[in-house]
């Protein structure tokens, strides 16, 4: 979907479901507030635009488009956030020339809000990463990476909170195993917890502890494998918690056109969205929320 076509059209682009205190559903006329959730995953380094003559994406992405779509969006909403589900670096000799502080500093342009960390994040070893963290002007969030003896110690957090009209936005990040896709000498003595059990945990926290109206997990999981493989993903994900609105995911490239809904551990559904990758589409989420803080939510995918 296009930009302006998008923009014209949100609401007749939209799934209907119910999310427990939240509703899926096209029609928010009578909401008093509105959220938009801006996301990307796995763009890899990918900040010009495709050729036109490319294969599989021409003429699409590039990180120039993307700021003018976010800009206009924001123009729209000032009451916006913008996340990214991993996988910032490794893909273009951007990162083979800059180490991933180019990458950083133009989301830092963009004022993205957070980030998660996905597995490319340590091409350039858990060093490379920390230094590049000067250039980042927004959080790195990562619930299940326990860094405690590694130099990115205390340069992470496990979540974030934001208020955007009045509202309490929870943000958590949860990170794919690195054992087996990471050379161990990159990450180090990273420590991978379970990612289910924080994630449950984590919620609990920001739904009882921190009172947000909305709780939002930046996934580098991946989106679904075959039951044979047993590795987490989001749609399990999804399953295992209580409190989670809404899932961005990374890592698989999956490509939705809308979110995915699950039934979560209380019998409520659960957004799951992924973008694909390489910058060339931005995923949109609306919330609406009316005067008793129930929601009503659109989601699409829209190409840049």
């Amino acid at each position: 979907m296009k930009r302006r076509k998008f923009l014209k059209n949100t609401a007749a682009s939209s799934a209907l479901v119910s999310l427990g205190g939240l509703s899926l559903n096209s029609c928010a006329t009578s909401s008093s507030k509105h959220i938009t959730i801006l996301h990307t995953n796995d763009v890899h380094s990918h900040i010009d635009t495709f050729p036109k003559d490319h294969s599989f994406y021409p003429n699409l992405g590039g990180l120039a488009r993307r700021a003018a779509l976010v800009d206009s969006i924001r123009k729209e909403n000032p009451n916006t956030l913008l996340f990214d589900a991993g996988d910032i670096f490794q893909g273009t000799p951007y990162f083979n020339f800059y180490g991933g502080e180019l990458e950083f500093k133009l989301m830092s342009m963009l004022k993205y809000d957070a980030a998660t960390i996905g597995n490319h994040d340590f091409d350039n070893g858990i060093d490379g990463l920390y230094a590049q963290l000067p250039h980042a002007k927004f959080e790195l969030l990562s619930a299940n990476y326990d860094f405690g003896n590694t130099v990115m110690d205390g340069h992470t957090k496990p979540y974030q909170t934001y208020i955007r009209d009045g509202l309490k936005i929870g943000v958590y990040g949860l990170g794919i195993q690195l054992s087996g896709l990471v050379t161990h000498r990159l990450y180090q003595e990273t420590v991978y917890l379970n990612p289910f059990e924080i994630a449950q945990d984590t919620e609990r926290i920001l739904k009882d502890e921190e009172k947000c109206d909305l709780i939002i997990c930046l996934s580098h999981l991946g989106y679904q494998y075959d039951t044979s493989e047993s590795k987490p993903d989001d749609l399990t994900l999804a399953s295992k918690t209580s409190y989670t609105d809404l899932i961005i995911g990374g890592h698989t490239h999956t490509f939705l056109e809308k979110p995915t809904l699950v039934k979560n551990r209380i019998d409520k559904d659960t957004l799951v969205n992924q973008v694909g990758c390489y910058g060339i589409n931005v995923g949109r989420i609306d919330f609406y929320f009316d005067s008793s803080k129930n929601s009503q939510a659109n989601g699409v995918s829209i190409s840049v």
